[in-house]
């Protein structure tokens, strides 16, 4: 891909503050997009978009700017308004990545109901009501577009203590098959990316993670945020226009032998 692949295209990246989805952000601003990136904390996407758009300075040729977009993404009425702010500053939206994830552990006897609530609300229902809204905006548009799901290899593959957060992630790529139905016929592309160990802020806390998932990843070592992110591009782009409806494993290996995560 060139500098400008994603010049005078518009993307929406939810829960970007940092790790993947601020990779996702920084990346496609640096390759022409203009992005609008959410986080639940307002300090977290104002300063994000700041040192993407500093980044930015100085690119030759480029215009392409961050704005920051802070709020829940679990709240369809917030994620309608994401959209409509995306249109009224840069005109359009080509491109919805709902990246916005969390994680609870707890095994089947001790989850919550308003922990599994949590979970859902914003792997599954911020998720699908990002598609419908940048879809219908795309649908106005009229030249078609791409969504993307953040999935995970734990929707593949069982892992202690992650039934729910699991499901949401396994029903996220069933989504991405469904919305194919829709979405073909309006010339969007809709996919999923199921990363496994990767190196964020969060992970990067725990002095044993580098450690155990070098041991048991094939290819010797966690992914790093730009791995995700170099997949992510490719699944938006127009070198992937007749991908759709397909979820792209991104873990070194580890899915294929299947070793554990504990000792």
């Amino acid at each position: 891909m060139t500098n400008n692949t994603f010049a005078n295209q518009t993307a929406i990246i939810t829960g970007a503050g940092v790790g993947i989805g601020y990779a996702i952000a920084n990346a496609l601003v640096r390759q022409g997009a203009n992005v609008l990136l959410n986080d639940f904390d307002p300090d977290l996407a104002r300063q994000a978009a700041d040192f993407i758009n500093q980044a930015q300075t100085g690119s030759s040729g480029s215009s392409a700017r961050c704005v920051s977009c802070p709020g829940d993404a679990s709240d369809v009425t917030f994620v309608e308004q994401m959209v409509d702010m995306a249109v009224k500053t840069f005109g359009s939206v080509d491109i919805g990545i709902a990246n916005a994830g969390i994680t609870i552990f707890g095994d089947i006897f001790t989850t919550t109901p308003d922990a599994f609530q949590t979970i859902v609300n914003l792997n599954l229902r911020g998720s699908f009501f990002l598609a419908q809204a940048a879809a219908r905006q795309m649908r106005e548009q009229k030249k078609g577009g791409s969504v993307l799901f953040m999935s995970s290899v734990v929707g593949h593959q069982a892992h202690p203590g992650l039934p729910v957060y699991s499901m949401t992630k396994a029903g996220l790529e069933m989504l991405a098959r469904q919305l194919v139905i829709d979405f073909s016929p309006l010339g969007i592309t809709v996919n999923a990316i199921a990363p496994g160990a990767t190196l964020t802020e969060r992970t990067l806390d725990d002095p044993t993670y580098i450690p155990i998932w070098s041991r048991i990843t094939p290819m010797g070592r966690p992914a790093t945020v730009d791995d995700i992110a170099n997949a992510a591009l490719f699944l938006v782009s127009p070198a992937s226009r007749h991908i759709t409806g397909q979820s792209l494993i991104v873990d070194g290996g580890w899915t294929s032998v299947g070793v554990p995560p504990v000792p």
